[in-house]
């Protein structure tokens, strides 16, 4: 079979430029592509986003009314799901967030719990820290999604206005009274009577997500749903 001249480009490319798995190293993946197919087929798949009263659901039951929520991955230490994460977070590795963002892009847009949002909004970092980190992975994350999910992603409608420590060693009672207040929504005009779907990176208390979307369901006639790339166990 005669080959292209494009396999032969491709090949050469490939010599001169060897594209990795960021994972596992593997040098035999297409240029455009982050993973190799055995390690996106090894990353713990919760499949939570179609299943109502799943343990992200529980986490907000009785604090804020949630249409539906959701998380793609489980998330534990020393795991794959938390190198694409600190990559994101820590090492100024877009590419894993869009990746990440694909992922959970894909499983929305089959999930039919979810086809009624009309807005996708990432939980906003402080200016300040996203000044230092240079973005904000939430909205990596979101437009990863928007890359194979045809919604409307809003990056500006919403602003935290205090720049709360890490609370990882906070308990939820506490977490959630170090976020009364701290989100803003700019543009409620916006968000009216519409079906809001707020994103992060990982789900833990989910204080931040709560607080934020306390201050979403303030607008007449929102609903909220939230969902994010992974779930602590």
């Amino acid at each position: 079979m005669q080959l292209s001249v494009k396999y032969y480009l491709n090949a050469f490319n490939h010599l001169l430029f060897p594209h990795c798995c960021a994972i596992c190293g593997a040098d035999y993946i297409q240029l455009h592509d982050f993973l190799c197919v055995k390690c996106i087929h090894q990353l713990p798949l919760t499949r939570f986003l179609n299943l109502p009263d799943n343990p992200v659901e529980k986490i907000f039951a009785g604090r804020i009314k949630i249409h539906a929520a959701g998380a793609q991955y489980h998330f534990t230490k020393q795991s794959m799901m938390q190198h694409l994460l600190v990559l994101l977070k820590y090492k100024n590795n877009k590419a894993s967030g869009l990746f990440l963002g694909n992922q959970l892009g894909h499983a929305l847009s089959t999930a039919d719990r979810f086809q009624s949002v009309d807005y996708i909004v990432p939980l906003p970092l402080h200016p300040k820290k996203e000044y230092i980190r240079g973005y904000n992975q939430a909205t990596i994350i979101g437009e990863g999604i928007q890359q194979v999910w045809n919604k409307p992603l809003l990056k500006h409608c919403i602003i935290r206005l205090i720049n709360t420590v890490t609370q990882t060693h906070e308990n939820r009672s506490t977490r959630w009274q170090n976020m009364e207040g701290i989100f803003h929504v700019t543009q409620p005009e916006l968000l009216r009577n519409k079906h809001v779907l707020l994103i992060d990176d990982v789900v833990t208390t989910g204080a931040s997500l709560e607080a934020c979307g306390a201050a979403i369901l303030q607008i007449p006639g929102t609903t909220l749903s939230i969902a994010s790339v992974a779930y602590t166990i």
